[in-house]
């Protein structure tokens, strides 16, 4: 990169990966510059382009997350990275998710991997994570009166702590050259069913945790009926079909690869965040 002064512009820079980015990226010398909806360095929407040009200005290098809870996007996407290029943005980092190759055509999540492959004056690496642990410290996958509710059919996923997201993330930001075009599928070290998760909640906190395996189309129902936007049911039903039919995630060795140390496992993560669970019992 030719800039003096490197800065990254953080989508998502009050978000689970956003926030964890900005707090990595200023200790290594690149500035940052949060962008949201509120509470970060600069507003930021998606739907209010008079936000756009202000977010990308002196920003040489981009942490790319798309609008949350919808399926259709990639048009808003492209317009937005031709102004970054324009604005002089030559690396993209993109948070995608794991095998978005293989995502339902009503998503657009490979249509923008495919957007950044064709833009040749941008250079570009790809993170397609697994399931985040966090899931199961917020609204995702709250524990309910001493229950995890998600359809799994006995199928395992590798989860991968957010924070290992953002390592990984800071190291592509940080070297753009060596990453550029790379494609990083992101995992915890191990594959576990939603029962094993509940046991090691349940060890930590030291209280009752089970997994209620419900019917997959009951949850997306009841997700659709707590406020989820009707036309995100195709992304709830290929994120847990894909546990289901046994195609969850496994794990990698390309976090370990890129920060030279092994990603965090579930029981790690739960020791750290065991209050989350101790304090839903009160």
């Amino acid at each position: 990169m030719s800039n003096e002064a490197p800065t990254a512009l953080i989508l998502g820079g009050t978000g689970r990966t956003g926030s964890l980015l900005a707090g990595k990226l200023p200790r290594r010398g690149i500035a940052t510059r949060t962008a949201a909806r509120r509470g970060a360095d600069i507003r930021f929407d998606w739907d209010d382009p008079a936000t756009h040009a202000d977010a990308l200005a002196g920003v040489d290098r981009l942490y790319l997350v798309t609008p949350v809870l919808r399926v259709r996007y990639a048009d808003q996407v492209a317009g937005f990275l031709d102004l970054a290029e324009t604005a002089g943005v030559r690396h993209v980092t993109f948070l995608s998710t794991h095998n978005a190759d293989q995502a339902p055509q009503e998503i657009d999540i490979a249509a923008v991997e495919a957007d950044l492959a064709a833009r040749h004056d941008l250079t570009r690496s790809v993170l397609r994570p697994a399931w985040v642990m966090q899931n199961f410290t917020d609204d995702h996958l709250p524990l309910a009166d001493g229950a995890i509710t998600a359809p799994s059919g006995g199928g395992t996923e590798a989860f991968v702590d957010a924070d290992d997201i953002a390592a990984v993330a800071a190291e592509t930001l940080l070297d753009p050259g060596a990453h550029a075009g790379a494609q990083y599928t992101l995992t915890g070290p191990q594959a576990l069913s939603f029962g094993e998760v509940a046991d090691i909640i349940a060890a930590v906190s030291g209280r009752p945790v089970v997994h209620h395996d419900i019917d997959q189309q009951a949850w997306i129902s009841g997700a659709l009926a707590a406020g989820v936007p009707a036309n995100y049911a195709v992304m709830l039903r290929w994120l847990t079909g894909a546990i289901i039919s046994g195609n969850g995630a496994t794990p990698t060795d390309d976090i370990e690869k890129v920060t030279g140390r092994p990603p965090g496992t579930f029981r790690e993560f739960a020791e750290r965040n065991a209050h989350s669970w101790t304090r839903e019992a009160k």
